[in-house]
């Protein structure tokens, strides 16, 4: 069984590490505001009680190793900027799903494209995946790009697949294989 409690993965400008109790005002920050939240398929954070559940979780399903979420931090000034993750993990068809979030501040420098090309590299070599997917709100134009900058293929639709907060939205589906990054990326 593969545990995650102790995964820590850096970058040029980042560290990606598990969330610490310490984290919980930066979580509500980033959860709680709408504009970081306009797409998700939960509605944005009412309670800081809410950031100390999901740490605690995270400290339960990590060291199970059901899934794999990490804090994004930057190495300059070791502020928690956001979020990447691999869940839904299927060991038999080496599969998963990514999520990220980034706080509003820190929209536009990079770090989202710098943190999931360390999760994707993570998820291809060392969990052997062969394919990655991602669930994105269609009218998320700035995540689209972000996918497919990192090589992901646009492979469907699924309409008015969530209700938050009584608005209807779409599902765009996005795929990324292995062998399409390691041809991509260089080693």
């Amino acid at each position: 069984m593969l545990a995650f409690d102790r995964v820590t993965l850096n970058t040029q400008r980042l560290r990606l590490r598990p969330y610490t109790p310490s984290d919980a005002e930066a979580l509500f920050a980033i959860y709680s505001d709408v504009r970081v939240m306009r797409y998700w398929s939960y509605p944005p954070w009412s309670s800081i009680d809410q950031a100390n559940e999901m740490i605690a979780k995270d400290a339960t399903t990590l060291a199970a190793g059901e899934h794999l979420r990490l804090g994004v931090e930057t190495v300059d000034d070791a502020r928690l900027v956001g979020h990447c993750s691999l869940f839904n993990l299927n060991a038999q068809c080496r599969r998963a799903e990514i999520g990220y979030g980034l706080a509003f501040d820190a929209w536009g420098h990079g770090y989202m494209h710098e943190a999931l090309t360390a999760v994707l590299n993570y998820g291809f070599s060392e969990l052997a995946l062969n394919r990655v997917e991602a669930d994105i709100d269609p009218r998320n134009a700035a995540s689209a790009k972000a996918l497919e900058r990192l090589g992901f293929l646009n492979e469907g639709l699924l309409r008015e697949r969530w209700v938050v907060d009584g608005e209807v939205s779409d599902s765009g589906l996005y795929g990324l294989l292995r062998r399409d990054w390691l041809a991509r990326t260089p080693r």
